[in-house]
């Protein structure tokens, strides 16, 4: 049958493929230096450990671990999880409250699923993750961007737009956000949280970046300050562990709308897959987290260093954030540049990135741009840098 626009859903119809996953299509080209990405580093994944714990996973629930489970996940990391989240970022949950799911992007989709009717009103940050944007496009919701400075979310502008618009989901990366780096100031923190509560709003705290931290101190989670259960923690373990076991955890205090997320994920995967819960499970009952993690921010800080030490020396007017974490430096390019026609050339140099207009819901924005680290070693990283600001000193002549 040929293809024909007309017969695919009117959800889909208008949704473009993701970005990113079209430059990683050049990825293979021998000698890329790639900046475009956001996975974790090759050395930050650990098969030898994972192995093990995976042995020992079968060898303790047997070929029970390979059968057919609860929707609601695997009890033994429900309940890691419930005391993971509640001690490093405070969220107020216990394991009752925990819907293991396949990354943090499937809890915001099982959200936007239980909550959302076409036309209603989303507020995020601007720009924000695009696969975010993308899922909020397919269910209908109509995006209204939230302004945003160094310190996330501007509480006065997200006011109005609350007033006005009337919201019924918020979406809030708060951080080391996706994709500028930059992480929401405690007291905006707690502002949002009482302002979903006096307004009646649900707020999608997405956080799967938060434990790696290379400076400055770890601030309260947003769902820290929810009193009454408006506020869905979002947290995910492929950062952490392994992307590849895709296993994360919705943290949802309110009962009814957890089960209608549950109810959701039924008919999309009916669970996740009970080994991968076991072996995340496992691994932080081994205390094998904590280590782990101190081990990949001591590199991935010698990463981010390379990065912004060869981003002070790009030409006089490019503005790029500072991160204390994560996996991202956010860039503007100098007066209108732009900065779809310098991933061209910057291909032919064997350097990709991802343009910034991707992240913002209103497009625009075209000399911004979203660099990646966790990738690259330090010498490939000064390399790489260091051809694609020859070509924007050679674009700005």
């Amino acid at each position: 049958m040929p293809f024909n626009e007309n017969l695919i859903s009117s959800a889909l119809r208008g949704v473009s493929g993701s970005a990113i996953r079209d430059i990683f299509k050049l990825l293979n080209k021998p000698g890329m230096i790639s900046f475009a990405g956001g996975n974790p580093s090759m050395r930050a994944l650990e098969p030898d450990a994972v192995k093990a714990v995976a042995c020992e996973a079968i060898d303790r629930y047997g070929a029970a671990i390979l059968q057919y489970g609860a929707t609601e996940g695997l009890p033994e990391l429900r309940q890691r999880t419930a005391q993971y989240l509640s001690q490093t970022a405070g969220v107020r949950c216990t394991a009752e409250n925990i819907l293991p799911v396949q990354g943090s992007s499937q809890a915001f989709d099982l959200l936007l699923k239980a909550l959302i009717n076409p036309g209603d009103v989303v507020l995020c940050e601007s720009p924000t993750f695009l696969g975010a944007i993308q899922a909020m496009r397919i269910y209908g919701a109509r995006i209204i961007p939230m302004p945003t400075d160094e310190g996330g979310v501007i509480i006065d502008e997200a006011e109005v737009l609350v007033k006005k618009y009337r919201p019924k989901l918020m979406y809030v990366i708060p951080t080391f956000q996706n994709p500028t780096g930059r992480t929401l100031s405690g007291e905006r923190r707690k502002a949002l949280a009482i302002m979903a509560a006096k307004n009646g709003f649900v707020i999608a705290e997405d956080d799967p970046y938060r434990d790696l931290r290379y400076a400055g101190d770890a601030l309260p989670s947003i769902s820290s300050y929810d009193e009454e259960g408006w506020v869905v923690y979002m947290s995910s373990y492929s950062k952490y562990i392994s992307p590849g076991l895709r296993v994360g955890a919705a943290a949802v205090p309110d009962a009814g709308l957890l089960r209608k997320m549950v109810i959701g994920k039924q008919s999309s995967d009916v669970h996740s897959p009970l080994l991968n819960q076991a072996i995340v499970a496992m691994y932080l009952e081994k205390g094998l987290l904590k280590p782990h993690l101190e081990r990949i921010c001591a590199d991935y800080r010698h990463q981010l260093d390379a990065m912004l030490a060869a981003l002070s020396a790009f030409p006089e007017g490019t503005v790029y954030t500072r991160p204390q974490g994560g996996l991202f430096v956010w860039a503007r390019l100098p007066g209108e540049m732009n900065a779809q026609a310098l991933l061209e050339r910057a291909i032919e140099q064997n350097v990709a990135f991802v343009p910034g207009t991707h992240f913002y819901p209103d497009g625009g924005h075209e000399n911004t741009l979203r660099l990646n680290f966790s990738m690259q070693e330090p010498a490939a990283i000064a390399e790489g840098m260091g051809r694609l600001g020859a070509l924007i000193k050679d674009l700005k002549k």
